[in-house]
């Protein structure tokens, strides 16, 4: 069937009106993947699809006109103005797989013209996106100043991380963890494989009692009580409110306030130095780039010699292309976040002096992660919405099950890299070959 977005001419037409439909498939680039519904009775796409979008409302459509793409969408959906039949809210992973070739474009000026006399005018003008988005980054520039000041890199961790922690405790599990566990087995728990990440990362570091860890980034602090429970000698630092004061109970639970605490604080604030470790897990995404140089050096600098570092963060699969995040993760999860390859990094670490030993790459277990996460909010969705709303939830189970997919298909990659500060004659301090066990 030949459809308007195939005929310019039709456009030209004055008296051509459009229904949802036919809107919806001038903003694709492509054919329709999925079967989508709209609240004027009219439908595209397969009709035998496993999956259905339904435009419910004119907000909807909306969205959809003034940022065909990634975020349109989930505008509409976070706003409940788009349903999806087929999967559970919590895990929309099977719908965006079907998806993944789902194309926009900006529609014409002929086009839209043709739109808003279809919809009327007043229908297309921009509205308020739901409460869940943050300003677009240029907004937050001249609002907040620039990027990654301490003031700045501070909202942008409240805005995702002070949820709620009731809210991530239902999604996390009694971990607490919201990093890539590491899997010994695809059959693992999420427990296990949690665990095993902590296990890896203080065996890499060589932390043996009495020495002094320093954990920037330390979310609810994980790793924090894991060395900790060893005998080392630990500070956490955490940009969240919510993150510190929940760690600092767990802390003090667990009686490990006289060997560990965690900090509410900018890791750029903690003054101590001479640490036989530093470990970051998850943060290189939140400092920026162009940041790089000062964020490795100041690490080199809480180091004493012989000292040793490991960084764990989602990585770009190459060094060629932008460093910033799309529009939704940017707007709803991790404002002012950048990715980069897991070259640059190693680059940046080299530059500031210390010596890269090791790096490896733990893409399929973030996949892993991901998927029981999802498994978690789906689960616990009724408790989930009751704490934090169901557009919030949404969003999780949005950005979750995206992310499982990127990480499936090499958009994405986690990569731990281990460094160590040599001392001034460049002798090694450590083992000849790997002493971790995988």
């Amino acid at each position: 069937m030949t459809t308007f977005k195939d005929r310019s001419d039709v456009f030209a037409d004055l008296g051509t009106k459009l229904s949802i439909a036919e809107i919806f498939e001038t903003l694709v680039d492509g054919s329709v993947p999925i079967r989508l519904t709209a609240y004027d009775g009219s439908a595209t796409g397969p009709e035998n699809s496993e999956f259905q979008l339904d435009i419910r409302t004119p907000r909807g459509i909306n969205y959809l006109v003034n940022a065909p793409g990634d975020l349109g969408m989930a505008r509409a959906y976070i706003a409940g103005d788009m349903s999806v039949g087929g999967v559970h809210p919590g895990n929309p992973y099977d719908i965006l797989r079907a998806m993944n070739q789902l194309k926009f474009r900006r529609p014409s000026a002929l086009a839209l013209v043709t739109i808003a006399r279809s919809l009327g005018w007043e229908r297309i003008k921009p509205i308020a996106p739901p409460p869940q988005e943050t300003l677009p980054r240029w907004r937050r520039i001249a609002l907040e100043g620039l990027l990654h000041s301490k003031t700045r890199d501070a909202g942008a961790i409240q805005h995702h991380y002070d949820v709620s922690n009731t809210f991530y405790e239902h999604v996390l599990g009694p971990s607490m963890t919201y990093t890539c566990a590491v899997y010994g087995k695809e059959d693992w728990s999420l427990e296990q494989a949690q665990e095993n990440k902590y296990r890896l990362v203080f065996e890499k570091l060589r932390l043996r009692e009495g020495d002094r860890l320093l954990d920037i980034g330390c979310g609810w602090g994980g790793m924090v009580r894991y060395a900790a429970k060893r005998g080392v000698r630990v500070i956490g630092a955490t940009l969240s409110a919510a993150q510190a004061e929940w760690a600092q109970r767990k802390l003090a639970e667990e009686g490990l306030t006289e060997l560990a605490e965690v900090r509410h604080s900018d890791y750029r604030d903690v003054p101590e130095s001479g640490f036989d470790a530093v470990s970051s897990i998850g943060l290189t995404e939140h400092i920026g780039v162009q940041n790089y140089p000062s964020y490795f050096g100041y690490v080199k600098s809480k180091l004493r010699d012989g000292g040793l570092f490991l960084n764990h963060c989602i990585t770009r699969p190459d060094n060629t292309r932008t460093t910033r995040a799309g529009d939704f993760i940017d707007r709803y999860v991790f404002p002012d976040g950048e990715l980069i390859g897991s070259g640059r990094i190693i680059s940046e670490i080299q530059n500031t002096g210390l010596e890269v030993l090791h790096e490896e790459n733990l893409r399929e277990h973030y996949a892993l992660t991901l998927r029981e996460w999802c498994e978690n909010l789906t689960a616990n969705w009724d408790a989930c919405v009751a704490e934090a709303g169901e557009g919030t939830a949404k969003v999780w189970g949005l950005y979750m099950a995206g992310s499982q997919l990127g990480f499936q298909r090499n958009v994405v990659q986690l990569h731990q890299v281990l460094g160590v500060k040599l001392p001034a004659d460049g002798n090694w301090t450590v083992p000849l070959r790997p002493w971790w066990q995988p």
